[in-house]
């Protein structure tokens, strides 16, 4: 490459060579910079470096110089990103299901840009997201921006819901397409949700959004406004317990006093906690939905929890533990 070709774009590539090659723990001389110019095609002296350097910090970059030796040594300081913040951030999209594995790896592989070449060498420990249960619904980032843009837009969506059939094949779950008013999006056990009024029910409902498919914004404006003036999403969630549906039931739970920390995980620091009468035990009231999956939590923990309270609920679980004997026999 001829030498100044590149003269227009000094500037960015100074920035560059900066951002790849140089952090808090590594630096670059003067004479190093304009080595590096010279490999794009840029010359450059001295008295030039400092002025664009001055430049590059009056624009948002964090350019240190700090004496080493008989040089000056150069080095981006602070970055968008702190590598702790940028592991942090990797680790999320390792760990979530609604994203496929090949999304993941894009999305990590973008992320270590933020950090210099000596930095990403301690990401690459991190990319290996294979083995991972991942969504297999590719789309799924085009599904997510048409909800958003649907609910900018105060538009109701249509979909086909799919389900898993026995032939590992994910096929609509019924045969008809929902129409739904969409509101919210959150996540929840590593999957995507979709919390939306549907209006043929009355009611709010969610949906998985990796399992739908052929989504199109509809020009109708969504209904169910008044269900969500005063909608709280941390209650609703709690209330679904792992997204599955039901009305919320205040339940009183007695528990062995170190099982607190599973309960406050579960349902958050706002629960009642009383003393029992028994000693080494606590009362604790949570707003439920009964249902075979809370059923199963509270199995799953043994003897370290009862269900105390309302009465209902006790007759129904111990019902259901009737059920499972018998099933068994």
């Amino acid at each position: 490459m001829p030498k100044g070709t590149n003269q227009k774009l000094k500037l960015y590539y100074l920035s560059k060579i900066l951002m790849e090659e140089t952090d808090d723990e590594h630096g670059l001389t003067m004479p190093d910079l304009l080595s590096e110019l010279e490999a794009y095609g840029v010359s450059a002296d001295r008295k030039s470096i400092y002025t664009d350097i001055e430049a590059l910090n009056d624009i948002g970059l964090d350019i240190v110089g700090e004496k080493s030796g008989k040089y000056y040594v150069y080095h981006i300081g602070s970055r968008k990103f702190e590598l702790a913040e940028l592991k942090l951030l990797i680790d999320a999209v390792q760990s979530f299901k609604f994203i496929t594995e090949k999304k993941s790896n894009t999305l990590i592989k973008k992320l270590t840009t933020f950090a210099s070449m000596y930095e990403a060498s301690q990401l690459e420990r991190q990319l290996a997201v294979q083995g991972r249960i991942k969504t297999m619904n590719e789309s799924i980032y085009y599904t997510v921006d048409d909800i958003h843009a649907a609910i900018l837009n105060n538009k109701k969506i249509s979909f086909r819901y799919m389900t898993w059939d026995t032939n590992k094949k994910l096929v609509p779950r019924k045969d008809k397409t929902y129409v739904i008013s969409p509101w919210r999006l959150t996540w929840n056990d590593e999957n995507y949700y979709l919390i939306a009024f549907d209006s043929e029910s009355g009611i709010i409902k969610h949906y998985r959004v990796d399992k739908m498919d052929r989504l199109e914004i509809l020009d109708e404006k969504r209904e169910g406004k008044e269900h969500f003036k005063a909608f709280d999403l941390a209650a609703y969630t709690n209330r679904a317990f792992g997204m599955f549906g039901g009305d919320g039931t205040m339940v009183t739970l007695s528990i062995k006093d170190e099982m607190i920390g599973i309960l406050i995980d579960r349902f958050g620091k706002d629960i009642s906690v009383k003393p029992s009468k028994k000693k080494g035990w606590t009362d604790v009231r949570v707003e439920v939905a009964v249902s075979d999956q809370f059923f199963g939590w509270i199995f799953g923990l043994g003897t370290n929890v009862k269900i105390t309270a309302p009465a209902s609920v006790v007759k129904a679980y111990k019902e259901e533990i009737d059920n499972l004997i018998e099933f068994y026999k």
